[in-house]
């Protein structure tokens, strides 16, 4: 299979690959590990401990609009492709990103979705990420090398991001179905979020979908079969256009990324999720169980 269809790329395969000297300008490793604050985990530190060998460590918030409000908001296509020259990747590189939480993936998907958006097809999420390797017993070093510069060109499709307006027009509308990738307490508004100064709930015909449902106990995604039953069970017609949307737009990802591996590669994103919907909507449009 082309590296540029190969979602998922297993620990086997890139220990092969470091293994056999392969990294460098044609193929880059990329750590993308980011956490809510209220874990108070330090991705960049825990990167400088202990990272897959001839990682690069790709920070959310670095690679963002930071005139935004909200966290981690798309950049513009030349701030990401400043951003990424700067990490020794070019057009032409194969990207594998991976993160170390202890779901097995949960960044990692966004920082895939995002090269995917600017016009790179040519990348790869480590399946069960830093989670998997480990329990594989696999090498993990503190040595860090930088990289050489290399040229990437970015082109962003637009059409792949959704907005606050957009949400609001399709609960009108209701053309295309919108998947939330939050836990089901967040989503039916019976458990808090993890940013203090916003509430749970969802939005009107949002179809939930935990972004933990899509992973097994290793971290490693399901097989094709499971999620299709997935996608069938919530109702979601994976022959109709999507939309996937969650707290701020990072594991809304793992919606875009299951979907992809099924064959339905047009999946958009709401970038400000719930954290723009819930400072912006009318009152009707938040649905809650909770007081």
């Amino acid at each position: 299979m082309a590296a540029q269809t190969r979602a998922l790329v297993s620990a086997q395969w890139l220990a092969d690959a470091i293994k056999s000297n392969r990294i460098g300008p044609h193929l880059r490793i990329l750590d993308s590990s980011w956490y809510l604050p209220k874990l108070k985990r330090d991705a960049t530190s825990e990167f400088r401990q202990k990272h897959i060998p001839g990682t690069h460590f790709f920070d959310l918030d670095e690679c963002s609009d930071k005139t935004s409000s909200l966290d981690h908001m798309l950049p513009t296509q030349n701030q990401f492709a400043e951003y990424v020259s700067g990490l020794g990747i070019g057009n032409d590189t194969h990207v594998v990103v991976y993160d170390a939480s202890d779901f097995g993936s949960y960044s990692a998907p966004r920082v895939w979705w995002m090269f995917q958006l600017f016009g790179h097809n040519c990348v790869s999420v480590l399946d069960g990420g830093m989670k998997n390797w480990l329990h594989e017993g696999r090498q993990v070093t503190s040595e860090y090398c930088s990289p050489e510069r290399q040229e990437f060109k970015a082109s962003i499709n637009q059409s792949w991001i959704k907005t606050y307006e957009d949400i609001v027009k399709n609960i009108e509308t209701k053309r295309f179905q919108v998947i939330d990738a939050r836990s089901a307490g967040r989503f039916r508004g019976t458990e808090p979020e993890p940013r203090d100064d916003t509430k749970p709930g969802h939005f009107p015909g949002a179809i939930n979908m935990p972004f933990t449902s899509f992973m097994d106990a290793s971290g490693r995604e399901l097989e094709a079969e499971q999620l299709t039953e997935l996608f069938r069970e919530a109702g979601v017609d994976l022959e109709r256009a999507l939309w996937a949307s969650c707290g701020s737009g990072v594991t809304a990802c793992h919606v875009v990324l299951a979907a992809y591996l099924l064959g339905s590669p047009r999946v958009a994103v709401y970038d400000g999720s719930w954290a723009d919907w819930d400072k912006r909507a009318a009152p009707e449009h938040i649905i809650s169980e909770g007081t």
